[in-house]
């Protein structure tokens, strides 16, 4: 494969760690001189995901393709399919890098003789073959597999779920997710600042939901603080009836979706609540920022805490996460705060993602030619 590459990213829903994932990595790409495109859904993101590419395209020499492309498995697939095939005979791509169950299906399925990667970010692995949705889903990965060049997991966690639900990877890297320098700048918190906010997709998945009971817990307690949960997602109005529910309305807003070190300057701790996580960007920015962190013993995060993955609070228990809540009130961790900032300078930066992604792709065609 020649040093200069072309590459065709294809994902679904341009929004989310999935897209900050997929624009950091085009960007970084054809920053060291690679041709690179992006292919993606056109009926979700809204007015910021479409400001969003707008500022990536003068980068995008293969250019911004939008098409629409369902969430859920159906005969549209087709036109997109053979719509990715195109693209990557137009644009004589050498590399097609599928993001998500969709971007990656897409891929996988095209005729084309690009190299096929695989980025499931959760995705398929998040569900059960046990529930029939998920049952389809892990199906047509396993049909999947030896259509792949090349799988590239964001976490250790991902590569273990992979191999437990689908069996191992006949070829498969681990690149972790990275932040941008810029990012590692310490965020000064507002004087009015809440002392816990929430930032992610309002959906059970995420834990929102154990993030208000939590809240009520601290509430019968004496506490007479607020909370804000940034975001938005199909859980939205079951999370507020909650709130109406315990009688704090008061006290929890739901301010929309926002900016990360936006959010983050309005609020003390960050709360990540979650059930299941694979590598999420916002614990990486937080730790970035130097914004007190507590999160969840799920998915990737113990690979960012790394020796203080013991202070992670068990999923799904609102009385382990608000103590936790409740203590890091009273006592914050600035030591810990500290360890996390240096964990994340050291070992999850965009560079170093970029670096092991062209690498993992170097290999992976070597291989290829090889069998």
């Amino acid at each position: 494969m020649a040093d200069a590459l072309r590459i065709l990213h294809v994902l679904r829903a341009p929004v989310g760690g999935l897209f900050r994932h997929v624009s950091d990595l085009a960007s970084a790409q054809a920053e060291r001189g690679h041709a690179v495109g992006i292919l993606a859904d056109s009926t979700t993101g809204g007015d910021p995901a479409a400001a969003r590419l707008a500022a990536l395209e003068p980068k995008l020499s293969l250019g911004l393709s939008r098409i629409p492309m369902s969430r859920d498995i159906g005969i549209s697939d087709r036109k997109a399919i053979l719509h990715v095939h195109a693209r990557a005979s137009e644009t004589k791509a050498d590399v097609l890098h599928g993001h998500g169950a969709k971007g990656g299906a897409y891929v996988r399925l095209s005729g084309s003789k690009a190299l096929k990667v695989y980025t499931p970010h959760g995705g398929s692995l998040h569900y059960s073959a046990l529930s029939p949705v998920g049952f389809a889903y892990l199906a047509s990965e396993r049909l999947m597999k030896a259509r792949t060049d090349l799988f590239l997991f964001e976490s250790e966690y991902a590569l273990r779920t992979f191999t437990e639900k689908l069996g191992k990877p006949a070829f498969a890297k681990v690149v972790h997710n990275g932040i941008r320098a810029d990012e590692l700048e310490k965020i000064e918190t507002e004087e009015d600042a809440v002392d816990f906010i929430y930032l992610g997709e309002l959906r059970t998945l995420k834990g929102p939901d154990v993030f208000i009971e939590a809240l009520n817990i601290l509430a019968k307690g004496g506490w007479n603080g607020s909370a804000q949960l940034y975001g938005d997602g199909p859980d939205r109005d079951e999370l507020i009836a909650q709130v109406n529910a315990s009688g704090l309305t008061h006290q929890i807003n739901f301010p929309g979706p926002a900016p990360a070190r936006a959010a983050f300057a309005t609020g003390q701790i960050l709360v990540l609540p979650s059930r299941a996580e694979s590598l999420p960007y916002v614990a990486l920015e937080a730790a970035g920022a130097q914004v007190p962190l507590i999160a969840t013993d799920v998915g990737g995060l113990p690979e960012i805490f790394g020796p203080d993955s013991a202070r992670l609070v068990k999923p799904g228990d609102p009385a382990a996460l608000a103590e936790t809540m409740s203590r890091l009130r009273n006592e914050p961790d600035d030591a810990l705060v500290q360890r996390l900032h240096q964990r994340v300078r050291e070992r999850f930066s965009v560079e170093a993602m970029t670096n092991g992604v062209l690498a993992a792709y170097a290999e992976a065609a070597a291989n290829k030619r090889k069998n």
